[in-house]
């Protein structure tokens, strides 16, 4: 039995949850169904499930929910990684300052000149999203993107999120993935292949 674990992505990002339905709550309404008929077994880390709830109303559905995803965070505390990982995300996140560096160095030079800048406003919203993407983007920068990388490496189980970075961080370490475009599809045959044969 497969075992799949749940970023909050799955259900807070509309590429995804648009495939079940329009509103991410019903979204996640037809997604239980399908999981709780699939021969499989669904994980989220606590601090991920803390995030959604945070994030959607939950209290329709927060006790279907519980009893098809079981919440569980990973044994941080026994759980062995690969050395190189960090390795790779230490010089990653180097790599990153350095660059966030450049882009605040870049803006402060646009702002001194005089006339140069007729919105302020402006011109920090662009240094906040060009950092924002610059430092974030492709990586795994969040507690609950750990946890679920972590669940998964320590259950052996399939990624479910539409965080590039924290898919692409999960590759590293050999944990299997699915893209999140094809959950639907890889429910409903889950589904289908877990009714028993005439």
């Amino acid at each position: 039995m497969e075992r799949f674990i749940l970023d909050t992505s799955v259900f807070t990002n509309p590429d995804t949850f648009n495939q079940f339905a329009r509103d991410a709550v019903e979204a996640t309404r037809i997604f239980l169904q399908l999981a709780r008929r699939a021969d499989a077994e669904f994980f989220i880390p606590g601090s991920v499930y803390e995030e959604f709830r945070l994030m959607k109303d939950l209290a329709s559905l927060g006790g279907d929910f519980e009893s098809v995803v079981k919440i569980r965070s990973p044994r941080r505390y026994s759980l062995t990684i690969p050395s190189e990982f960090l390795y790779e995300l230490i010089h990653e996140v180097r790599h990153r300052i350095d660059r966030g560096l450049r882009i605040a160095e870049e803006h402060a030079r646009m702002a001194a000149q005089p006339g140069t800048v007729a919105d302020q406003g402006a011109l920090i919203t662009r240094l906040r999203e060009r950092y924002r993407e610059t430092l974030r983007r492709g990586i795994v920068d969040s507690r609950e993107d750990i946890d679920v990388l972590l669940l998964a490496y320590e259950l052996d189980g399939v990624l479910l999120s539409a965080d590039e970075g924290l898919r692409k961080w999960a590759d590293k370490v050999g944990v299997k993935i699915i893209l999140p475009q094809h959950l639907r599809r890889v429910l409903e045959n889950l589904t289908s292949c877990s009714r028993p044969q005439k």
